[in-house]
């Protein structure tokens, strides 16, 4: 099921003027902090601290052999190059300096994984408890570890992430505790900062499609934000239209309800009543662009795809970008030879159990270059 997409994307004028720059010559380079380097484009104060672990700055790489393939220019956003290796860590940055700069001692989020290792990272680097609520038996082992490495009290709740989320709400109105969910307006803010990065390295244009993992909502919200702000600023002159995909067993935006107990492999966009669904259903209709969900088994093969054609090794949330660009080439959406971004929100290493079940089991054989040889040309 899709929701309708319109034929042509809208643009600020019939004779757009020449494509602005983003960065100038004074701005800090890449590596020095997000706050730092966004600070007059974000939601921040001379006394907000300038709090970093290496967040932003992500390459936007140009998949050449996939741009091939499926007729279209593809560039990959790699979210995943983030410290902890999601995109939370752009928008989390923003949220735990706001919390630090208002006295908070705490902080809490309900996660399906990604959320609770960035809140636990920079909680550590800013001095903060952190807590965190999983539903049981749904997080990545890798992802929980993280949150446990960096000293996060970790609570497994006998629920779903609807049901966490709705639980730190009404905990984060006790005092010295800051929700830092994507319910947090300072994580939009900090998340709008990769729609700036990806027009910077297009050379001061949008691209025609961004393809996006939905999940609660909250990212495809920050990039939209972001390519307004700067097309209202006159350093864009034509916008994006989005393409937010939803795995089809956790659809509830494609679906037009909630979902009461959501299920897919990738356990990252595994979310029933996304918190900020209205405000992607704005975007993916301001844009002109479209909703539309694939199955485990299609995320699948563009997570496949995307290691062995890419060399790019990404979680399966992050796979139903491509998966979604996919079938929306097939079915005429997306013009052939269209300039797309899809956005690859988080690392492979993050969920290892399912990149098991689709590589080749490793060869036994002798220590010898014969041996070897032999094994190789074997399988030649």
């Amino acid at each position: 099921m899709t929701t309708p997409a319109s034929t042509s994307a809208p643009t600020a004028s019939d004779d757009p003027a020449a494509p602005l720059r983003i960065r100038s010559d004074d701005r800090t380079a890449r590596g020095e902090g997000l706050i730092a380097r966004w600070a007059d484009r974000i939601d921040v104060d001379d006394a907000t601290p300038r709090l970093t672990i290496g967040e932003g700055g992500t390459p936007l790489v140009h998949a050449r052999r996939l741009s091939e393939r499926l007729g279209v220019e593809l560039h990959l956003k790699l979210e995943l190059a983030n410290p902890t290796g999601s995109f939370k860590d752009r928008g989390m940055c923003v949220a735990v300096a706001r919390a630090v700069q208002a006295g908070a001692t705490t902080l809490i989020c309900a996660s399906t994984g990604n959320t609770s290792a960035s809140a636990a990272a920079f909680a550590a680097a800013a001095g903060l408890q952190c807590v965190v609520i999983v539903p049981t038996g749904k997080i990545a082992a890798g992802k929980l570890l993280q949150a446990q490495v960096a000293g996060a009290l970790v609570i497994q709740i006998d629920g779903s992430f609807d049901d966490g989320l709705a639980a730190v709400r009404e905990l984060s109105t006790r005092p010295g505790i800051a929700l830092v969910n994507s319910v947090n307006e300072y994580r939009i803010e900090g998340q709008k900062t990769g729609a700036f990065e990806v027009v910077e390295d297009l050379g001061g244009t949008a691209p025609d499609w961004l393809c996006i993992p939905v999940g609660n909502a909250g990212n495809i919200t920050a990039y939209w934000r972001g390519f307004t702000e700067l097309h209202a600023s006159g350093e864009l002159t034509s916008l994006p239209r989005l393409l937010g995909v939803q795995a089809a067993g956790a659809a509830p935006l494609v679906d037009g309800h909630d979902i009461e107990r959501p299920e897919t492999l990738a356990t990252a966009i595994r979310i029933g009543r996304p918190a900020r669904g209205d405000q992607a259903l704005a975007a993916v209709a301001d844009s002109r662009g479209q909703l539309r969900k694939r199955t485990d088994e299609q995320l699948v093969e563009a997570y496949a795809l995307l290691a062995k054609d890419a060399g790019i090794f990404c979680e399966p949330a992050s796979a139903i970008s491509v998966a979604g660009l996919i079938d929306a080439i097939h079915d005429g959406t997306i013009a052939r030879g269209s300039r797309v971004v899809c956005v690859l929100t988080g690392h492979g290493l993050k969920d290892p159990d399912t990149a098991a079940t689709i590589v080749q089991p490793t060869i036994a054989c002798g220590p010898s270059a014969a041996a070897i040889a032999a094994v190789i040309d074997a399988n030649a």
